[in-house]
């Protein structure tokens, strides 16, 4: 049972950051037959290296100067171009982007003619502008996005793991998740539509308290005397799920999403969240069943140890949010 003391090791021993998912953003809009604007958001922590800018196609080239806006979490800078002929066929992407950490997300919209969104990484740092997009480019660019940033968003992963660690039964999880869904879908939709809004350094410390309040609920569970989080878990669920909502409005806002395609890309996103959700429910779940096919008392100590683990990570987490 070694390799599954290793995994569950490997799930509280994870890097101390949240939202690590942070793709930069190039997009290039078309205003006239030759002029361009050329917006890029370079993430101030996500493994971007100063060193990286924008390769333009073939034919363009910077027109005047260039506008730069320092964000809290990202560098933006905005410079119009002029391009000889159309720019379908040739390609767009970064240079020295080799070293990066991250992923970038392109879009590119000539007048009159469908919007192209694609993603860029390390291993394919450019990408064809093609005359006719295919029309699912929005929705599979953001349906990953979502999957990767709950399955890397360390703090979403981790309150995630502590609810199936601390339920029992498969119905009282079943309902614990569905409602954090349906609360973190309210306000990532609200917050992303601008009908809801909360500071977000303060909703940063709160998540990472949340995560605490049940690795605390997991140590001090006691059989025949269930727990808040336990007698109304669908709630407490709800609760946070609020908060974590927020979270995600934020990593998505610092993603950025196209204009003309909110919708689909703000729905997309959801539904990738929601798919990475249901793989760390179904691999946290298996891990538990087969820890307590071996032995009860390991499977306790499992949990125990598991708990303080996700407790000293959230602590950490509190004190450099709140504090740093």
């Amino acid at each position: 049972m070694r390799w599954l003391w290793l995994l569950l090791a490997l799930l509280v021993s994870a890097p101390a950051a949240a939202d690590e998912l942070r793709p930069g953003y190039l997009e290039l809009t078309q205003k006239s037959a030759h002029d361009w604007t050329l917006v890029w958001k370079s993430p101030m922590r996500g493994g971007v290296t100063p060193n990286t800018r924008p390769l333009l196609p073939d034919g363009c080239r910077e027109n005047g100067d260039a506008r730069r806006e320092r964000m809290p979490a990202a560098l933006i800078t905005t410079v119009q171009v002029r391009c000889a002929d159309d720019v379908s066929g040739k390609r767009i992407g970064l240079d020295a982007f080799s070293a990066a950490q991250t992923d970038v997300l392109v879009r590119v919209a000539p007048l009159n003619r469908p919007v192209q969104v694609v993603r860029l990484t390390a291993a394919q740092p450019t990408a064809e502008i093609r005359a006719r997009p295919d029309r699912w480019q929005v929705a599979r660019t953001y349906f990953v996005t979502g999957v990767e940033h709950i399955l890397f968003g360390y703090d979403h992963l981790l309150f995630v793991v502590s609810l199936v660690l601390l339920l029992s039964g498969f119905w009282t999880i079943v309902r614990a998740v569905t409602a954090f869904t349906v609360a973190h879908s309210l306000t990532l939709i609200g917050t992303t539509l601008g009908l809801l809004g909360l500071p977000q350094r303060p909703v940063e410390s709160v998540i990472a308290l949340s995560i605490m309040f049940l690795a605390v609920e997991i140590v001090k569970k006691q059989p025949g005397q269930p727990r808040l989080s336990e007698r109304v878990p669908w709630v407490v669920a709800f609760g946070f799920g609020l908060l974590h909502g927020f979270g995600f409005a934020g990593a998505l806002n610092e993603i950025g999403l196209p204009e003309s395609d909110v919708p689909t890309a703000l729905l997309t996103f959801n539904l990738g969240v929601e798919a990475g959700q249901i793989v760390i429910v179904a691999i946290t779940a298996a891990l538990v069943w087969l820890l307590g096919r071996a032995s009860q008392p390991l499977l306790a100590r499992g949990i125990r140890w598991a708990a303080y683990g996700i407790g000293t990570v959230s602590a950490f987490w509190f004190i450099e949010r709140s504090f740093a």
